[in-house]
């Protein structure tokens, strides 16, 4: 994983998340499993929003192979989370998200992340090339030192 970006600023792409009471466990702070839905909740709305994608109906279509949450300090109800997305790596075939999560402060993550897509063929199944409107449009969200 690429070194993590130290502000929200370094994301192209952002929206909040608010957090609800329930999502706090019995120590006092949001449950590991909620900084996780907060990445594939970026990342999801990324892709429908700003990609196009529709799982439902394209011929191919990303699937997850790989995510990654580090924790760096600890979120809370009633916090809104700021989640930041750019991209950090686009291949032939799969599409490697680094996200940032950020608290009220918005000061430095709070936790950050990996997300690993990888576009397949409806009928085989199998790896394709990222279309390429979809790959035009994701290099407007890539990170300076990314890689392709």
């Amino acid at each position: 994983m690429a070194e993590a970006p130290a502000a929200l600023s370094d994301f192209p792409y952002r929206i909040d998340i608010p957090t609800r009471w329930g999502d706090n466990d019995m120590l006092g702070h949001l449950n590991n499993v909620v900084y996780n839905r907060c990445i594939e909740d970026i990342v999801t709305k990324f892709t429908r929003l700003e990609l196009g994608v529709d799982w439902l109906g394209d011929a191919c279509y990303p699937v997850s192979v790989e995510t990654v949450c580090r924790f760096h300090q600890q979120l809370s109800w009633p916090e809104t989370v700021a989640a930041g997305l750019r991209i950090e790596r686009l291949g032939e075939s799969s599409v490697a998200y680094g996200i940032g999560l950020f608290g009220a402060d918005r000061t430095a993550p709070a936790a950050t992340g990996r997300f690993v897509h990888v576009y397949i063929d409806r009928q085989s199944q199998r790896p394709v090339r990222v279309p390429d409107g979809v790959r035009a449009r994701l290099k407007d969200f890539q990170s300076a030192d990314a890689a392709e």
